[in-house]
């Protein structure tokens, strides 16, 4: 493509940004008359097509070991290409790197019509294997193996499923005949004849399941027995669909069709089934139930038909049930019912089916029926029209909501070819009319339309909640960047992440978390001053935890802690956990130790003998003192201290109480006192 001529990298900001919230980027690479701007433009640089281009999203890598890239084909030759990068703001695209682009893995293979294909593995090698339908056999290679490469691809084309134009089944003993479509390599003119052979001492019994035939065109014949001479038992020129089928009175069936350029769509789907000639054929009852009391179907066999919601068996009411009888040649006592379609209804289940009125017969004039059909919330409808063939006059149409007043989505008149539609929303309402009166010329078998809820196209795929949990959503609708919060209940730990983020390729940015039961207990942790011992590291359910304390400390609390389990909340420990505290009391008793060996008698007398060597020293030394004092005092006449018996002292002037209250002086006084 030739080097980029200007390339502005942006901040690492925008890109962490866009990074996150796009994991997948594809590169388009800028055609020749888009220029990049120049910094600080805002004129936009990528048509609308390629920025439509990029939102699908896919996975760009820089080697060949590297990245698995989804989408349209990277170049008209495969292999490598030069792919750009490109980065998306709301006005500008920035160029950013240029690398070669590399697929990891093979692209899923295609599901055939009428089959369907089972993937091990999308990476180089990895198997697809094809399978068909009953009554449609595979053309081409039933297995296809990724290859290794560049561009990783499938060894060979996707095979298909195809109907047979006639052909014998040998040994047969549970299949279908499907007619081929007109058209392709078998022509607009059909002449298919099939036999179907039963082992030795068996009979088939043949059941109509689909037939559409044009009345003027088309001819279905079928002869009991194995050679076009063999007696005729069905000729659709002559005989009414024969609702409970055809028994062959020989081991074989001859079934002959012919088409001539039909005017409307050619449909049959017959199934046969062999069975013993001592015994019942089983019975089969297209859209609805058969139970039986024995399975073999020997005489005495009781079966018992039940339909599916929507249809009602025909004839209505009991008996509901045959019985196989007659030993020597055995038979059922009766027909077997049909389940015909009803005239509307409500319908909500995710996958179902819409037949015209009394389906698989011809419905009849005079019809005015509504279906409804509701999915769930967040979803819509896909709408598949297998078959619709009515007369002129009548109408099915088709409203785009609850009830008759929503937008008309389609008005289908005579024959159509198959063709598939989408609601917009969760309901979907078909409305039938066929006016009364005798019939309209021409072949007006009728309708079937099957539906199935599918996800809407701008939103990612529903999740279930967790089973123990719960989960909230950022949007109503699974719209590109709703969020997703996960959370389980108490008791239980959430395994995986938390948020999930709806990105913009519609994937989710992680698988769903799941909720498991918690069965372990919190560590309970060291205690201070001591040391612990656990029975498991892991604390499960029913381990111990036994605590000591160092010398010195004692234990305040239980020594041992069980983990046990609760039917609500996490585990939980027995008791708390203890505590290691100093050792008073001990210390304490010690002490009291101590003074009783202080009071021990025979300790006694030293200490008797300590007070008397401290006292009788004292006491002499009181009794001379005293004596000198009475020897100086009394017999002598003189003072210890040295003071004579009367003493003199100065005059002393004070202020008189009664003097003037301004303090004159001039009052004196004398004392003597004596001691």
């Amino acid at each position: 493509m030739g080097t980029p001529r200007a390339q502005h990298p942006p901040p690492p900001q925008l890109l962490f940004l866009i990074l996150l919230s796009c994991p997948w980027i594809q590169g388009l690479p800028l055609k020749e008359e888009e220029i990049l701007p120049e910094p600080g433009s805002e004129t936009p640089t990528v048509a609308s097509e390629a920025l439509a281009e990029l939102l699908h999203g896919a996975l760009l890598r820089r080697g060949p070991e590297m990245g698995y890239l989804p989408g349209p084909p990277l170049g008209p030759e495969g292999g490598e290409e030069e792919t750009t990068t490109t980065i998306i703001t709301t006005t500008t695209v920035t160029t950013t790197v240029t690398s070669p682009a590399y697929l990891l893995s093979c692209g899923f293979p295609p599901r055939p019509a009428h089959g369907d294909v089972s993937v091990t593995d999308l990476h180089p090698g990895g198997t697809a294997t094809f399978h068909c339908d009953s009554g449609y056999q595979l053309q081409g290679e039933e297995t296809l193996i990724c290859l290794n490469g560049t561009r990783p691809s499938w060894n060979g084309e996707t095979p298909s499923c195809m109907a047979s134009c006639g052909g014998t089944i040998h040994n047969a003993t549970l299949g279908r005949i499907v007619s081929p479509e007109p058209g392709g390599a078998v022509g607009p003119n059909l002449t298919c004849r099939w036999v179907i052979e039963a082992a030795e001492g068996r009979r088939l019994h043949l059941h109509f399941e689909r037939v559409s035939l044009d009345e003027d065109n088309d001819r279905l014949m079928v002869r009991s027995g194995g050679s076009p001479l063999s007696p005729v038992i069905y000729d659709s020129d002559m005989d009414d669909v024969p609702e409970r089928g055809l028994i062959s009175d020989a081991q074989s069936l001859y079934v002959e069709l012919l088409s001539e350029t039909p005017a409307n769509p050619l449909l049959l789907s017959l199934r046969f089934e062999a069975f013993e000639e001592d015994r019942c054929f089983a019975p089969f009852l297209a859209h609805g139930n058969v139970t039986t009391t024995d399975p073999e179907y020997r005489p005495g066999a009781l079966a018992t038909f039940s339909c599916l919601p929507g249809y009602a068996l025909e004839p209505p009411g009991p008996p509901n049930a045959i019985e196989c009888v007659d030993p020597t040649e055995p038979h059922w006592n009766d027909t077997e019912p049909a389940c015909k379609a009803m005239c509307g209804g409500e319908l909500s289940e995710p996958a179902g089916v819409v037949l015209s009125p009394d389906w698989p017969q011809s419905y009849s004039p005079g019809q005015d029926c509504v279906w409804g059909v509701h999915v769930q919330e967040e979803k819509r409808i896909l709408l598949q029209v297998e078959i619709l063939n009515v007369r002129e006059g009548d109408m099915l149409t088709l409203f785009d909501g609850d009830g008759p007043s929503a937008r008309v989505l389609a008005q289908l008149r005579g024959p159509q070819p198959r063709r598939r539609l989408l609601s917009s929303g969760p309901d979907l309402t078909l409305q039938f009319q066929a006016p009364p009166g005798p019939p309209n010329p021409g072949l007006g078998q009728g309708f079937v339309l099957h539906f199935k809820e599918v996800p809407r196209n701008d939103t990612c795929p529903e999740l279930p909640p967790p089973e123990w949990g719960w989960r909230t959503a950022s949007h109503g609708d699974l719209i590109r960047g709703t969020v997703l919060t996960y959370q389980c209940e108490p008791g239980y730990e959430l395994l995986g992440s938390d948020i999930l983020t709806c990105q913009w390729d519609l994937s989710w940015s992680a698988a769903p978390p799941a909720c498991q039961k918690i069965m372990t207990c919190a560590d309970p942790g060291e205690i201070a001053n001591g040391h612990r011992t656990a029975s498991d590291a892991g604390f499960p359910v029913g381990s111990h935890v036994q605590y000591r304390c160092l010398p010195g400390y004692s234990l305040e609390g239980a020594a041992m802690l069980t983990c046990y389990s609760r039917d609500t909340g996490t585990p939980k420990w027995s008791d708390r956990v203890p505590k290691c505290a100093f050792a008073y009391e001990e210390l304490l008793d010690n002490r009291k130790l101590e003074v009783t060996q202080t009071t021990d008698p025979s300790r006694q007398l030293e200490g008797g003998n300590l007070a008397l060597a401290i006292l009788l020293p004292l006491g002499l030394v009181i009794v001379l003192g005293s004596g000198v004092y009475i020897y100086y005092t009394k017999l002598q006449g003189k003072s210890l201290f040295g003071f004579s018996g009367s003493h003199s002292y100065s005059p002393i002037t004070v202020e008189s109480d009664f003097s003037n209250p301004l303090y004159e002086a001039g009052d004196t006084r004398e004392y003597e006192v004596s001691i």
